[in-house]
């Protein structure tokens, strides 16, 4: 059984750093994409990181955000820097088959969830 299970999230001051860890189980990363999503209250779930063939971010992110893997763990990470309010969100991993499905705000495979809040 594929599972995701995401961690690291915590309350942070603005313009801290924060890394979140995915962990992979029931299959292994390197035929998979993987990808970071984020829900803000009120808001719609939206796209922030992917790692496939290519590393894509969103542009709202792109310059203080990191996402990286490491296959031996099966585990993905999203460094976050710089962080901003608006970067509080409950964010998601997830896994498919291709980075663009990623792009696209699709996945197969879902984790439950970290909550993310920038504060001072």
């Amino acid at each position: 059984q594929m599972r995701l299970v995401e961690s690291g999230g915590a309350v942070v001051q603005p313009g801290g750093s924060l890394t979140l860890s995915c962990a992979a189980s029931g299959f292994t990363l390197d035929y998979h994409a993987m990808g970071w999503f984020r829900q803000a209250p009120g808001k719609e779930r939206e796209f922030v990181a992917g790692i496939g063939s290519v590393r894509y971010y969103a542009d709202s992110v792109k310059g203080r955000f990191t996402i990286s893997r490491d296959n031996v763990k099966n585990t993905v990470y999203l460094h976050m820097s710089g962080l901003k309010p608006e970067d509080t969100a409950v964010y998601f991993c997830a896994a498919t088959t291709s980075i663009w499905v990623l792009v696209r705000n699709e996945a197969d495979y879902w984790g439950q969830g970290t909550q993310v809040t920038v504060s001072s």
